[in-house]
C-alpha cells in the first residue's frame, strides 16, 4: 500500500470518528434546532389566522392621517410610555402599528397596538418582536428555537448546533465519497445498510442547506457572531446605514422636540409623522411595509426605513430633520455591496421570508430531512452499539495514526476554529477528555484479558 493510501485511509477514520462524537454529543443540538426552526417557518398563515382581530381593518374608506391613528394608539396605553416606532397599514384591510417602549417587557419586545386606519378604531394590543413584528406565538416559537426559552444561557445550545453542522456536512460528504460504490448494493429492508445509504443519501442532498444554516445561523450566535460582526467590520463587509447626526445649530431645538417625545408627544410632534412620512415619500420611500423611528435624543434626525424582505426586497431608508423635514441622508439598497446584499438575502432566506411560501415550504422539508437524517444516524449507533463500545479506535487513536504533516495541520485548524468558534473549541476539548478516558479504559481492559 502506498503512503498516499495510507495517508487518506488515516484521515478517513479521524474524519470518521470525529464525525461520530459530533452525531453523538451535538446531534440532539442539531436536532431541536431543525425542529423548532420548521415549526417557526411553517406559522406564519396560523399568525394571521389566530390574530386577524388584531391585522384586520375595514377595506373601505379613507385612511385618516397618521398623527390621528396614533393619537387613538396612545389612549390605551399610559401616557408615560414613549413611542418606539410606527409602521403604517401597507394597504386597506390591514391595521396601523403603533409601538411603545414598555418596561415591563424585555428590550426585544414592544407594547404594539393596532388601529384601523380609517375607522380609527383600536383591534387591540400585543407584544411584537423584530423587524418582522412577528406576535406572541411565533415569539415563543422564535425563542424556543433560538435558546430553548432559558433565556441568555440557552442560546449556546443554537451556537452549539451551528458551530458544528457545517462541519459534520463536510466530513459526511468526504465519507461518502470514499465509500460512494457501497452505497449501490441492494440493502435488506429495516437493515443498517439500508440505514446506512438512507442516513447517507439524504445527507448529501441537504450538505448545501446545512453549510448555508450553519453560516447564518452563527450571525446571530453570541461569540462566534460578535467574532463574524468584527471580522466584517474589518474588511468593509457590512450594511450600510444611514446617519442620524444632525447639523449643530439644530441642538436647542432637537432638545425641546425630545423632551415632548418623553413626556407624551404633544399634538404638534404627532403631527410630525405626518410630515415625515410624506417627506420620505417624496424621496421615493415607496414600499407599502415602513416604519417610522423618531428621534428621543437631542441632536439626532428621524428615520423611515423599508421593511419588506420578500423579494423583490425593499429595504431602503432614510433620516429626516424633523425641522425643515428635509431628507439629510439616504441608504438605498441597490446601491448595496454584493455582499451586504447576500448576507440580506441570506438572513432572509434563513426565516423564510425571501420568497414566501416557496421558501417556507423548502426550509420545512429541509428541515424534516435533517431531523430524519440525525434519526437514522442514532439508529445506525444503536445497531452497532456493542461493536462500537467494544471497538478500541478512538479519536485519540486516529489521530496519533495521522502523518507529521496532517498532524500539525488538524492541530493549527483546530485553535483557528476555537479561537473564531469558542464553544466549538470547548465542546472539541471535551470531545477529547471523554476520548482520552475511554481510550484508557479500553486499553486497561485489553491489558487485563
Amino acid at each position: 500500500m502506498s503512503t498516499v493510501q495510507t495517508s487518506a485511509g488515516g484521515v478517513g477514520a479521524f474524519i470518521k470518528r470525529l464525525h461520530f462524537y459530533i452525531g453523538l454529543f451535538v446531534g440532539p443540538f442539531i436536532f431541536l434546532a431543525a425542529l423548532t426552526g420548521t415549526i417557526y417557518v411553517l406559522t406564519p398563515q396560523l399568525e394571521q389566522a389566530i390574530y386577524q382581530q388584531e391585522l384586520t381593518g375595514v377595506t373601505e374608506g379613507t385612511v385618516k392621517p397618521l398623527s390621528e391613528q396614533i393619537a387613538a394608539a396612545q389612549s390605551r396605553v399610559p401616557a408615560s410610555l414613549e413611542i418606539k416606532s410606527v409602521r403604517p397599514a401597507p394597504e386597506l384591510g390591514q391595521t396601523t402599528r403603533v409601538l411603545f417602549n414598555d418596561p415591563e417587557l424585555d428590550r426585544y419586545r414592544a407594547r404594539t397596538v393596532f388601529v384601523d386606519p380609517v375607522t380609527l378604531d383600536v383591534k387591540g394590543e400585543l407584544a411584537s418582536y423584530g423587524t418582522s413584528g412577528v406576535l406572541p406565538l411565533r415569539i415563543a416559537i422564535d425563542f424556543l428555537h433560538t435558546d430553548l426559552l432559558l433565556g441568555p444561557i440557552g442560546r449556546y445550545y443554537s451556537e452549539l448546533a451551528a458551530s458544528w453542522m457545517w462541519v459534520a456536512a463536510l466530513g459526511g460528504v468526504f465519507l461518502w465519497w470514499q465509500q460512494r460504490r457501497t452505497f449501490h448494493r441492494p440493502a435488506k429492508a429495516g437493515s443498517f445498510a439500508q440505514t446506512r445509504s438512507r442516513h447517507a443519501k439524504v445527507a448529501i442532498w441537504i450538505s448545501l442547506g446545512l453549510l448555508f444554516f450553519s453560516a447564518t445561523g452563527l450571525t446571530w450566535s453570541k461569540w462566534a457572531g460578535g467574532n463574524i460582526s468584527e471580522w466584517r467590520q474589518s474588511i468593509g463587509w457590512v450594511t450600510p446605514s444611514v446617519s442620524r447626526d444632525l447639523a449643530e445649530h439644530h441642538h436647542g431645538e432637537d432638545h425641546v422636540q425630545h423632551a415632548n417625545m418623553t413626556h407624551g408627544p404633544s399634538h404638534n410632534m404627532l403631527t410630525m409623522f405626518n410630515g415625515v412620512e410624506q417627506a420620505a415619500r417624496q424621496f421615493g420611500i415607496d414600499a407599502g411595509k415602513i416604519e417610522i423611528v423618531p428621534s428621543h435624543q437631542s441632536g439626532k434626525a428621524w428615520v423611515v426605513q423599508e421593511i419588506d424582505r420578500s423579494w423583490p426586497t425593499q429595504v431602503d431608508s432614510v433620516a429626516i430633520d424633523p425641522a425643515s423635514m428635509s431628507v439629510i441622508a439616504h441608504a438605498n439598497f441597490k446601491d448595496f455591496p454584493l455582499v451586504a446584499k447576500l448576507i440580506r438575502w441570506g438572513i432572509d432566506a434563513h426565516m423564510g421570508i425571501l420568497f414566501g411560501l416557496p421558501n417556507q415550504l423548502l426550509l420545512a422539508a429541509f428541515g424534516v430531512a435533517l431531523c430524519s437524517v440525525i434519526i437514522w444516524g442514532y439508529r445506525m449507533w444503536w445497531k452497532r452499539r456493542p461493536m462500537i463500545v467494544n471497538s478500541s479506535a478512538t479519536l485519540s487513536e486516529t489521530w496519533l495514526k495521522l502523518s507529521l504533516i496532517m498532524k500539525v495541520v488538524s492541530l493549527i485548524v483546530a485553535l483557528l476554529l476555537g479561537l473564531a468558534l469558542p464553544l466549538m473549541g470547548c465542546s472539541l476539548l471535551i470531545f477529547c477528555v471523554i476520548d482520552i478516558i475511554r481510550w484508557r479504559w479500553m486499553n486497561n481492559i485489553l491489558q487485563s484479558v
